[in-house]
């Protein structure tokens, strides 16, 4: 946006941060959906610029169940006696979390999500229905959880 004023490059600042805010225009503070329309990168400044924490995990290289929970329990760095099941999963992403205190806000990217006979369409819906099930938690405390994803 160009401003003829002697105060150009404030008020040019102050456009470049109003736009910046409409990344998550139509984006419920508590949602999971397909990353569809946004990159990696862009959401990651988001996090930051928002003071949410970013949890990223690429599942490429899984094929089963205990792959893509291991994979997420990797790059979200759970404990090490993380089960690898969906409901140590959903204890991870919200009692663990909240006990920890405070939580600024929640930003996560899982990408790559295998589509192979040991991680089907039943056992994507039920991973996703664990985040979903985080976000509910997470809305109930008033604090932000948006998950992005992305299948093979």
């Amino acid at each position: 946006m160009r401003v003829d004023s002697p105060h150009n490059e404030s008020l040019n600042l102050i456009a470049s941060v109003e736009g910046d805010m409409d990344l998550f225009k139509t984006v419920p503070p508590n949602v999971v959906q397909s990353i569809r329309a946004f990159r990696v990168t862009e959401l990651q400044e988001e996090a930051a610029r928002l003071g949410q924490h970013f949890l990223y995990a690429y599942c490429a290289d899984a094929s089963t169940k205990q792959q893509v929970l291991s994979c997420i329990a990797t790059a979200f760095h759970f404990p090490r006696h993380f089960g690898k099941n969906f409901d140590a999963l959903s204890d991870c992403l919200t009692d663990l979390a909240y006990k920890a205190g405070p939580q600024p806000g929640f930003l996560v990217v899982i990408e790559q999500l295998p589509n192979t006979p040991k991680f089907d369409r039943e056992a994507r819906e039920t991973l996703l229905d664990v985040f979903r099930d985080a976000a509910d938690f997470w809305a109930e405390k008033k604090v932000a959880f948006r998950v992005f994803y992305s299948f093979q």
